[in-house]
Parts: structure tokens; C-alpha cells; sequence
């Protein structure tokens, strides 16, 4: 559950929580200023680096709900004396939720989201979920499309669920630097979705399940439209070579880490 998330149910239910926000982050640090964590008397969502900083400000947030404060800040420097040796300093905000404050938070969230790099799997079967699901967590919009609606249920959160009866239309549609993952039922639509993808120069991955004779295939498929040089640009097998083990969610974390590689690098 995103911090967004249990902010809401923590409104709904009454229930008291601290937002502790990194304002700013000098030198090494665990974690970059803007960092957040939601604290309340029985979870916490999201992290401000972890290690005695962020145990200390769990602390210090669940003291503000029992003695019933709604603001404070700390000034941390990371050093020995917390047993942390980054070395760098940061500033800490806490804050009591209310209605205003979560809004401002959405609002930073769906700001956040809006920016990150796009992920479309075409695909909900095993390893399109399982990939789905290792997504995300992580810093990216990753959306998972099918043309059965029956396959795109109990998909984890904040992926996006698109039912399409013609998947390949959707590339035209994508942001760019997106990344496009095909692994579809059927190896004609894998065919459309991957000639689509690769037709858009600014697609930051193109990535195919699959096998070395279904590469070839797809190549003559290129060649036989004119457009054999855009195989130099599709990743297939996706997960790379080190391993031959086909289980779905193995696929999926070998996949989502090329994914990462790729789509992260770029914004450095």
C-alpha cells in the first residue's frame, strides 16, 4: 500500500499519523530531501533511509502522537554519535496529518508519477503479472495491458490495468522514453506490439519473451516489411542469458532489473 494510500485510511479511521519529511539532505545521505515516511502508533509507510535515523524519527513521531504535538523538526547530523557513518546532515519535518496535508501530499504524489519514466507490458499472463508485480514498487509508471479483461484482476497497486482489443494501438499513445514489454497469448499481436514499439525511435526499450528461433522469426518478419535494422534494437530473449530458468517470477526479476537499468540510467 502506497503512503498515499495509508494516509487516507488513517484519515478515515481517525486514526493519528506524522508525515516525517527529509527538507534538506546535505553531503551523504541515505536518502535525497523530499523523502517521506507516514508514521502511526502501529505502521509505517514509506522510508526516510532506514538505520538509527529513521528509528529515531519513528521514535520521535510516535512520542508527537502520544503527547498529542503537531509539528516539530530535528537537525541530524550522520555521524558516530547515531552510530551512522555517512557523514552528511539533514533536516527532518514532522507534521501531524490532517485533511490539508494529505492533499498536499496526493498532489505531490500524482506531481511524482506524472514524471516517471513509462513501462507498458502487453500481456497479463503469468510473467506479465509476475512482472507487473515486481514492478511496482518502483519509480516508474508501469501500465499492463490485455485484450481479456478476465486476466487484468487482483493486479498490484499503483499499476495501471488497460483491457484493449487492439494492444498495438496503444504504442502511438505512450509518453516518451517509454519502455514496451511484449508477451502476449498470441505471437502475431507479440509481432504488431513489437513492430509498433520499434517504428517509434524514442522508445527507450523494446523487450520480447521469448526464444532465439522466435527472434529469427520476428527478424524475417522485419525484413519482409523493410524495417530488418530495427531488430538491432529489440532485447529478446528479455532477462538476459545468465540464467535459462523459466519461471515466471525469476523472468520477471531478471526483466525488471535490465528495465530499471535502462529507464533509470537515462535520467542521470
Amino acid at each position: 500500500m502506497t503512503l498515499v494510500a495509508v494516509a487516507r485510511r488513517s484519515l478515515d479511521t481517525s486514526e493519528t499519523a506524522i508525515l516525517v519529511t527529509v527538507e534538506t539532505a546535505l553531503g551523504s545521505t541515505p536518502r535525497e530531501a523530499g523523502a517521506r515516511m507516514l508514521v502511526t502508533a502501529e505502521r509505517v509507510a514509506g522510508t526516510i533511509g532506514g538505520g538509527r535515523l529513521e528509528f529515531d524519527a519513528i521514535d520521535t513521531a510516535r512520542r508527537m502522537i502520544g503527547n498529542g504535538e503537531v509539528h516539530a523538526t530535528s537537525d541530524v547530523p550522520l555521524g558516530p554519535e547515531i552510530g551512522q557513518c555517512c557523514g552528511g546532515r539533514v533536516n527532518l519535518s514532522f507534521r501531524r496529518l490532517d485533511g490539508a496535508l494529505l492533499a498536499e501530499i496526493a498532489l505531490e504524489d500524482e506531481r511524482q508519477r506524472s514524471a516517471l519514466p513509462a513501462v507498458l507490458i502487453f500481456g497479463a499472463g503469468h510473467t506479465g503479472r509476475a512482472l507487473a508485480t515486481a514492478l511496482a514498487p518502483l519509480p516508474l509508471a508501469v501500465s499492463l495491458v490485455d485484450s481479456r479483461p478476465e486476466t487484468l484482476v487482483d493486479i498490484a497497486e499503483p499499476v495501471r490495468c488497460i483491457a484493449a482489443a487492439l494492444p498495438e494501438s496503444l504504442v502511438a499513445d505512450a509518453p516518451p522514453g517509454a519502455a514496451y514489454v511484449v508477451m502476449t497469448h498470441d505471437h502475431s499481436l507479440d509481432f504488431l506490439v513489437a513492430s509498433a514499439a520499434l517504428a517509434r525511435a524514442d522508445a527507450a526499450y523494446v523487450g520480447m519473451i521469448g526464444s532465439a528461433t522466435k527472434r529469427q522469426r520476428f527478424r524475417r518478419h522485419l525484413a519482409e516489411e523493410g524495417r530488418e535494422s530495427g531488430a538491432a534494437r529489440l532485447t529478446l530473449p528479455i532477462g538476459g542469458a545468465a540464467l535459462r530458468d523459466k519461471r515466471p517470477e525469476v523472468i520477471a526479476a531478471l526483466t525488471a532489473a535490465e528495465i530499471v537499468t535502462c529507464l533509470l540510467k537515462r535520467q542521470e
